[in-house]
């Protein structure tokens, strides 16, 4: 159980360190941080403790074709649900809604969704697929699990709100309690389709907003 525990929050140190440090000096563009660096150092060292340490296939990190259409419904219920409240922070902090894609190509706006697409599959294979995953496994207490996976969650989100978005303090605590919000709820989802799709679903349409307004 300890040496579990131990690769659990090695993991995430790993990450927590790596990912803030690049946040705090480096300023790449989202496409090549997303879909060079991300996979590189998020899925690279989640796989290599999966196949190489622990010897398990991908499969127990959620990679399945089971429970498909549970899945299908699951996360893009979810998915629906966060991206709607994101709208209506959008719409409480600028007193309307100010769709700044507008101007943008429909490619524009394809990859820009391709882009959070490989932002899901990165964070969700890494946070719902292993990390809450083996913790529920490891301490056989569901809401423990979730609780903990989700305070992990929001503080590898730390450096890019302190150090990109630059929020303010009360901005940080909302960005940083629907961060945790959706953590829940994700792992939520993960736990009865048992896939890893549901999970990442859900974080695409959870990203939407973001997309629409940035």
């Amino acid at each position: 159980m300890r040496e579990k525990i131990r690769r659990i929050f090695g993991l995430f140190a790993f990450l927590f360190l790596v990912w803030g440090c690049y946040r705090l000096i480096f300023r790449f563009p989202e496409d090549l941080e997303e879909l060079v660096l991300k996979p590189i150092f998020w899925l690279g060292s989640t796989f290599w403790l999966v196949l190489k340490v622990e010897k398990k296939k991908l499969s127990s990190l959620g990679f399945t074709f089971k429970n498909f259409f549970q899945t299908l419904y699951l996360g893009i219920g979810l998915g629906i649900i966060f991206a709607l409240a994101g709208l209506i922070t959008n719409y409480l902090k600028y007193e309307g809604f100010q769709f700044s894609n507008t101007g943008r190509s429909t490619f524009s706006f394809l990859w820009s969704l391709f882009v959070s697409f490989a932002t899901a599959v990165s964070e969700e294979t890494v946070f719902r697929g292993y990390i809450f995953n083996r913790l529920n496994e490891t301490l056989k207490n569901e809401k423990i699990a979730n609780i903990l996976a989700g305070l992990m969650f929001v503080l590898i989100h730390l450096p890019i709100s302190i150090f990109v978005f630059q929020y303010s303090f009360l901005e940080l605590l909302i960005y940083s309690l629907l961060v945790f919000l959706f953590s829940f709820g994700s792992a939520v989802v993960f736990t009865k389709s048992q896939n890893i799709v549901s999970s990442i679903l859900a974080h695409v349409f959870w990203s939407w907003p973001v997309i629409l307004f940035k």
